[in-house]
């Protein structure tokens, strides 16, 4: 009995490792796909795409940005396995799944959050206009710690949301700095520090370059 149960667990565990967020939807073309823009999917996922569909697929953890046409798509863990369509990668500067939970996602993994400098970021930017993903909207109040003066309180209304939880500062015209360290706060146990590339560019780069979790 010791070892079946043993052996169950294994199972249990190594299925919940493989479900997990592994991609967002960054595009997608099509008249009945089961996803839609700003879905977050996970590894083990099959899309089926008819020939004229396209989907564009961030993935979080690798950096690849996949552009896919037609066929069957099983979502893998850091890229994509396609069957009976073309897909194009590219390389994106993105975080590659180093950022830190924020309190209220880490449960109760123990993941410390930082509340007084000095503090190392949880999460680089290679854009200069943050994508937040802030479900259920509010104020969310931006703060630069390495430099005095910079603070941008965002008001974010739940009809403003796209799919219910993004809201992207580029399209307001929003910016930060390059090479700023900033704290971002959504309210309590929703709060992150993050740092911008030095190399970060204004205007709409890839999702999964400028996402920040709240």
């Amino acid at each position: 009995m010791r070892r079946l149960l043993i052996v169950a667990l294994c199972v249990l565990g190594s299925g919940a490792a493989f479900a997990q967020q592994a991609a967002l939807v960054e595009d997608a073309k099509g008249k009945n796909l089961d996803v839609d823009f700003m879905d977050y999917v996970d590894a083990g996922r099959v899309i089926k795409l008819a020939p004229g569909d396209e989907l564009v697929l961030g993935y979080l953890r690798s950096c690849w940005r996949e552009t896919i046409k037609g066929g069957t798509v099983t979502v893998g863990a850091e890229q994509s396995t396609v069957e009976g369509g073309t897909v194009r990668r590219e390389k994106v500067e993105c975080d590659g799944g180093k950022m830190r939970l924020t309190q209220s996602q880490s449960g109760q993994a123990g993941v410390m959050v930082f509340r007084a400098p000095p503090r190392p970021a949880q999460a680089t930017l290679y854009g200069l206009s943050p994508v937040l993903d802030v479900k259920g909207g509010g104020s969310v109040t931006i703060e630069r710690i390495d430099a005095p003066g910079e603070k941008l309180t965002v008001q974010v209304a739940a009809q403003q949301l796209q799919r219910g939880a993004f809201h992207d500062l580029a399209k307001a015209g929003q910016t930060l700095v390059a090479g700023g360290v900033y704290r971002a706060s959504a309210g309590p146990g929703r709060e992150i520090v993050f740092k911008v590339d030095p190399e970060a560019k204004p205007g709409q780069a890839p999702v999964i370059s400028r996402l920040l979790r709240l």
